[in-house]
C-alpha cells in the first residue's frame, strides 16, 4: 500500500516520492515492516505490543477513523455492490466531494 502512494506535491523544490513517516497501531508492529520502512526512507510511527500505548497515536488514527466513518454513511459504499472497481472508486470519488461540500457549507 505505500507503494501505491502517488508523488506529494509540494510548493517548493522536487516531489517528494514517499511520506516522511508512517504511523500505525500495534497490529503493524513486526521487525521485518519497520525494516523495510527505514530502508525506504520512512520513519515509522508504530507502538510496540507490550511496551507502549497507543494514546500517543489517537490524534493522527482519530482524522482517518472520522473519514471512514463519513464515507460507509454512504448506502452504496457501506458495502461493495459494485462489480467493478471502477465504478465503486467513482462512487467514493463523488460521497468525497459531497462530504467536502457538506463540509464547506456547515
Amino acid at each position: 500500500m505505500v507503494r501505491g502512494i502517488p508523488p506529494i506535491r509540494s510548493r517548493r523544490g522536487p516531489r517528494r516520492r514517499r511520506p516522511a513517516k508512517l504511523h500505525g497501531d500495534k497490529g503493524y508492529d513486526s521487525d521485518r515492516l519497520r525494516t523495510w520502512l527505514r530502508s525506504s526512507n520512512i520513519t515509522p510511527r508504530i507502538a510496540r505490543r507490550g511496551i507502549e500505548s497507543s494514546q500517543r497515536l489517537g490524534r493522527h488514527r482519530w482524522t482517518v477513523e472520522r473519514t471512514v466513518a463519513w464515507l460507509s454513511g454512504c448506502r452504496r459504499l457501506h458495502r461493495r455492490y459494485e462489480r467493478k472497481a471502477e465504478h465503486f472508486l467513482a462512487f467514493a470519488g463523488i460521497a468525497a466531494v459531497l462530504i467536502c461540500y457538506r463540509r464547506l457549507t456547515a
